[in-house]
């Protein structure tokens, strides 16, 4: 199969199927395979617009002919076909004779590669999950054959195949680098493993029959479609294609696309118009141009719309149907394909408004896209995988397995109320992994992962006790619960911490759920503090401590101390007091004269949508001072924020409050700030500072002083209210 599968513009085959077939099978398939020109596709007769489709130059592919239509390499021709010289094939008998299949540029071998695909299926003893392509063009014939596996394959209701094709226009670097972001930004809205995104090259697309297994075509280009092109698109859409403009100079339906020069690269305040009517207002970037009725009949729009909010309300969003069959098209004039990290972002002010209106941005693209037929919903929640028990100090390593050998129970099993942590050497695929018990590999030679530097952490890791024994997982339910068995165990001097890169049930405060995608920085740290100590008398303080740690650890970094991170009362981790980065998440226990501290962090590191993470603050800060500051990696910044920890415990065990106040300060974000307590109409207050205990205190107006528990308010920054939190 490698050497007879072949695709146009170095396309990979994602899945190979070997079935066995029976002779009879075989024989029936030559049979079908048709002898005749596929017909040409014919434009809609109710269409608005008079096409003339074109003769497709390989349209028709005469098997017996050795040469092949369209261009080739040369090197390699006939055994990359899977061709062998007449006389040197040693034929069996009820040998059949292979076509050579030149599937995506030829109807002949496209409907011949649906009905092969159908009859494996049919012929098949084995179960085949889900086969790349869909078989629509052959239901009809089919429709009424006996396949008790035809129900679970892959069809989408338009028949076409789960393909999304992105032009981009003439090939070069710049449209390379544009189409990488519209293949990014898909990538965020849609499943990949049910769609495939191609690159549509402008030789395939004015050749090739790209329509054929197109489900979407994305038009991301300002230059102007070649006629050959527009013709074929305007048949896509009378058949029923969808099409997806993204600044683009694509335009139909009596619209025409108008340039307004005081629009270009300029950030602008869109209000778009859901199907529900419903509306999302947020600041985007505009290409410069707008969508104005030209002369002639204009057809009817569709429910999705979008306008600037100025005077002349210019029209940015339509959504255009055309034809009988469905077809559709959406045609936008802003960048909701360019993040705010885009080198045409050029201002501070800018760069702060995309991100801010990044997830409505999101929003709008998913609303788009499931107009058009795609589905944009949660993908699985990945597989959890095994622990492994790695050390920060290679010398800890034996001592550590001396103390877990005496721990253990006969099936090398520690318990908790949550989860059974089973220690194993190595780790087998017939080893069960659930959220209450999962396995953790012991022997560190084995370990290695894409995520996560266990040198890069030990290089950062400067500490005595904090952080030096490891649980580390890909994905894990919640890191939180991965020390509930140890915490009460382990001596203070094995310093404890879970890593992970995902989480599948991670916990905020209260019920808020916490989301983590890869790039997502998440640790829980177990921290012992006596009873009887300066922080053990003000247990609130730990949060805060951990906070301006995050913090801290990226901003004593040498070049990174004015990027611009801060602390917000009273545990979460913000860019300036625009958006925020991360947070925190204590659970403490009292046993004896000893708090055991769980303290959960997640920080978003290199994760830029669909909010923000730090190193979208580190490349935009290189932007605007033309520096050359480094990204940021997860492990880097675990292992430094678990030293920054340390050294704040130090000196407030020392100090008490007085001793990281004036750091805590420097950080925060509500210095002056005013707010109302309670309500929109409550009194106005200001925000003084904290307390001798870690709690908010605001001053009212005649002199009373209030202070603000953490656990009994939410303290919401864009409604500027302290809140009670309802029960």
């Amino acid at each position: 199969m490698e050497d007879r599968l072949h695709m146009d513009n170095g396309l990979v085959p994602q899945k190979i199927v070997s079935v066995h077939l029976q002779d009879s099978t075989l024989k029936e398939l030559k049979d079908q395979a048709p002898t005749t020109q596929a017909p040409v596709i014919q434009s809609d007769p109710d269409s608005s617009v008079e096409i003339k489709p074109e003769w497709d130059t390989m349209a028709q592919v005469d098997k017996d002919d050795p040469e092949v239509h369209g261009e080739e390499p040369e090197q390699g021709r006939d055994s990359a076909s899977g061709r062998q010289p007449s006389g040197e094939s040693d034929r069996g008998a009820g040998s059949v004779e292979h076509c050579h299949l030149h599937l995506s540029s030829c109807h002949e071998c496209l409907e011949l590669e649906n009905s092969t695909i159908e009859s494996i299926k049919c012929a098949s003893a084995e179960n085949i999950p889900e086969l790349p392509y869909d078989c629509s063009g052959s239901l009809e014939s089919v429709a009424d054959e006996p396949c008790a596996e035809r129900e679970g394959r892959r069809v989408h209701i338009t028949g076409k195949v789960p393909n999304i094709l992105v032009y981009v226009g003439p090939d070069s670097k710049e449209t390379l680098a544009r189409c990488q972001q519209v293949l990014a930004v898909l990538a965020d809205c849609v499943d990949t493993d049910q769609y495939t995104v191609y690159h549509l090259l402008e030789e395939s697309a004015l050749r090739d029959p790209w329509p054929d297994n197109c489900l979407l075509l994305v038009v991301a280009t300002k230059e102007p479609i070649p006629e050959v092109l527009f013709q074929k698109i305007m048949v896509y859409l009378s058949q029923g294609g969808k099409v997806l403009g993204l600044s683009s100079s694509f335009t139909f339906g009596g619209f025409q696309v108008t340039s307004k020069g005081a629009l270009q690269k300029a950030v602008q305040n869109l209000v778009f118009s859901r199907a529900d009517q419903s509306e999302v207002k947020l600041s985007v970037l505009s290409s410069g141009c707008i969508y104005e009725e030209g002369p002639g009949e204009r057809l009817s729009l569709g429910k999705l719309q979008g306008h600037l909010d100025n005077e002349d309300k210019d029209r940015m969003i339509v959504q255009v149907p055309f034809g009988t069959h469905g077809g559709e098209a959406v045609l936008c004039q802003v960048h909701l394909e360019l993040p705010p990290s885009s080198l045409m972002v050029q201002t501070q002010e800018d760069f702060d408004l995309l991100k801010a209106s990044n997830c409505s941005r999101y929003e709008v693209l998913k609303e788009i896209l499931t107009s058009l037929g795609l589905s944009c919903e949660v993908r699985q929640i990945p597989a959890l995988t095994p622990l492994h028990l790695l050390s920060a100090a290679e010398e800890s390593q034996d001592p550590l397995m001396r103390w877990l050998g005496k721990h253990v129970s006969p099936e090398g099993i520690i318990k908790s109320s949550k989860v059974s942590l089973k220690f194993v050497s190595s780790y087998t695929s017939d080893i069960e992994i659930t959220p209450s018990s999962i396995p953790v590999v012991t022997d560190s030679e084995v370990f290695s992962s894409e995520n996560f530097s266990l040198e890069i952490y030990r290089q950062n890791l400067q500490t005595e006790q904090l952080g030096k024994t490891i649980l580390f997982a890909e994905v894990t339910p919640t890191t939180m619960s991965l020390l509930d068995g140890l915490m009460f165990k382990t001596p203070q001097e094995m310093g404890l911490i879970a890593i992970a890169v995902q989480q599948t049930q991670g916990q905020g405060r209260g019920r808020n759920a916490w989301l983590s995608p890869v790039g997502c920085a998440l640790s829980t740290l177990l921290v012992s503090i006596p009873l009887k100590s300066q922080l053990g008398q003000r247990i609130p303080f730990v949060q805060h401590l951990m906070s301006l740690a995050v913090v801290e650890a990226v901003r004593s970094l040498p070049g990174y101390q004015d990027i611009n991170l801060r602390v917000k009362w009273p545990n979460d981790i913000y860019y300036s007091d625009l958006m925020k980065l991360g947070g925190v998440l204590v659970n403490s226990t009292l046993m004896g004269e000893t708090f055991y501290i769980l303290i959960g962090c997640g920080v978003n590191v290199t994760n830029s949508n669909p909010t923000i993470c730090i190193n979208d603050l580190v490349t935009e800060y290189n932007k605007q001072h033309r520096t050359d500051l480094k990204a940021l990696r997860a492990d880097l910044l675990i292992a430094r924020t678990a030293t920054e920890l340390e050294k704040l415990i130090s000196t407030f065990q020392d100090n008490g409050p007085n001793g990281v106040l004036p750091l805590y300060y420097k950080y925060w974000i509500h210095s002056g700030q005013q707010v109302r307590l309670g309500s929109a109409e409550g009194p106005e207050v200001s925000i003084v500072g904290l307390d001798d205990s870690g709690f908010l205190q605001v001053h009212q107006e005649g002199g009373k002083v209030v202070t603000v528990h953490p656990d009994g308010n939410s303290f919401d920054m864009l409604k500027n209210l302290i809140l009670p939190k309802r029960k």
